[in-house]
């Protein structure tokens, strides 16, 4: 008899090849790589051979899932750094700042209004679902994000910026919700939930993201001086950037999301060399793509057909609400007025703001903070109720986003993003 490890040894071994040899004709389909994953995942889990169990025995591996996640996350977000070169400036950030300060905010509480008013939650437990359902994914985003250092698109800057920081801003929201679901009496945590979750939190978050990127490439600039490190090994300073930076600023309480993003900007800003954040950029890809397969195969073992159907009808409301209404209203909201920055347009072009408000892809971060939430205080039916509504929309997204985000831009390139009467590189140096 071969072990189960051995034989998911070889099945993901033949799916990394099939997906690698077949990419040049995949890439030209409709069709995402995650969809393939996520099938192959189905196929792998119980419905199928059964190699990839995260429950047994009717157990749940949450811990699992969450280190899993929550490595894919904080690769990712650095990655979503080192892609933006644009100038510290609030100007330039401005499409961020909405999507940050206005969009997260009126997606979550609408969604926390549907799970109030729809679904039977308590305010605590919507305002939770609300949470977890508010990031946007930079991990299955990658089609819509900046394509290379060089890529000043203002859509593709937004979306790459958004994921890269509503994945550690929704944490607040997500604390919040457990501090409900402990206690409904919110007077007795609501000052504590501020001063620390929300203010402290994200302090240390963007501190801790600086001082440890600085410190780290100061360090490896002054040994280079006497002996340059061995270039088999350089890359993995972006690895020990990453890991250094999350794991002290969640020693201090803060976000340890948060300081990888930043940590990713300040190292791009940082080398006297461009070329090497550009070598730690491709090498982070790579390891993103590796963990990506991993954790679509494991989404796709863990879904089970009776709990999604008993769910469906929940899901659905949530997914046409949120797809088709909620985001896309928060978008044209968060983005009255908004100035385009690579056009002669005043504003930004309708098509631009629909597309912005159609990739709110949903993905890895999601699953991490619904593991998360498993192991802080969500269980019981509430628990299965949120589970199977974040699964079965992040499933959506999948197969939804991942068959339009070709096509759409596509259309985008052909239509709006090469119509520009102005250099991009050259606006964006006016708020220098």
């Amino acid at each position: 008899m071969v072990d189960i490890y051995i034989i998911n040894l070889f099945v993901i071994g033949l799916l990394l090849l099939m997906v690698t040899l077949g990419s040049g004709w995949i890439s030209r389909l409709p069709l995402s790589f995650a969809i393939i994953y996520l099938v192959v995942g189905i196929l792998l889990g119980p419905y199928g051979l059964g190699l990839i169990q995260l429950r047994r025995d009717e157990v749940f591996n949450a811990e699992l899932l969450k280190r899993l996640t929550e490595l894919v996350v904080i690769i990712s977000v650095f990655g979503c750094g080192l892609k933006i070169v644009r100038p510290l400036r609030l100007g330039v950030w401005d499409i961020t700042a909405r999507l940050i300060g206005f969009l997260m905010p009126i997606s979550i509480f609408a969604l926390a209004a549907v799970g109030k008013l729809f679904l039977g939650m308590s305010w605590g437990e919507a305002i939770l679902l609300g949470a977890i359902l508010a990031p946007t994914d930079p991990v299955l985003a990658s089609e819509v994000q900046l394509t290379d250092t060089n890529d000043q698109d203002e859509l593709r800057f937004g979306l790459t910026s958004e994921g890269g920081l509503n994945d550690a801003l929704a944490f607040p929201f997500v604390y919040f919700g457990i501090h409900a679901l402990k206690d409904d009496n919110w007077s007795d945590w609501f000052q504590e939930w501020v001063l620390v979750d929300l203010i402290w939190a994200i302090a240390a978050g963007i501190v801790m993201g600086v001082i440890v990127a600085k410190s780290i490439v100061w360090i490896e600039q002054r040994l280079a001086k006497g002996r340059p490190a061995n270039e088999l090994m350089e890359d993995f300073v972006a690895i020990s950037t990453i890991l250094l930076s999350y794991s002290l600023t969640e020693i201090v309480n803060g976000y340890g999301f948060l300081a990888v993003f930043v940590a990713g900007l300040v190292v791009q800003r940082s080398y006297r060399n461009p070329e090497k954040p550009l070598a730690q950029l491709e090498f982070i890809e790579r390891i993103e793509k590796l963990l990506e397969v991993g954790t679509i195969l494991l989404l796709g073992s863990i879904l089970l057909f009776q709990p999604m159907l008993n769910y469906a009808g929940q899901s659905l409301l949530v997914i046409i609400l949120l797809f088709f209404i909620i985001r896309p209203v928060g978008v044209w909201i968060s983005t009255i007025g908004k100035r385009s920055l690579d056009s002669h347009r005043r504003t930004l072009h309708p098509g631009t703001r629909w597309l912005f408000g159609w990739f709110g892809i949903r993905g890895v971060g999601s699953l991490y903070y619904l593991a998360y939430a498993f192991g802080n205080g969500l269980k019981g039916e509430v628990a299965e109720q949120i589970a199977w509504i974040t699964y079965t929309t992040i499933v959506v997204s999948v197969i939804v986003h991942g068959i339009s985000a070709t096509p759409l831009m596509k259309w985008y390139e052909r239509n709006l993003a090469n119509q520009r009467n102005a250099s991009p590189r050259a606006t964006i140096d006016e708020f220098e």
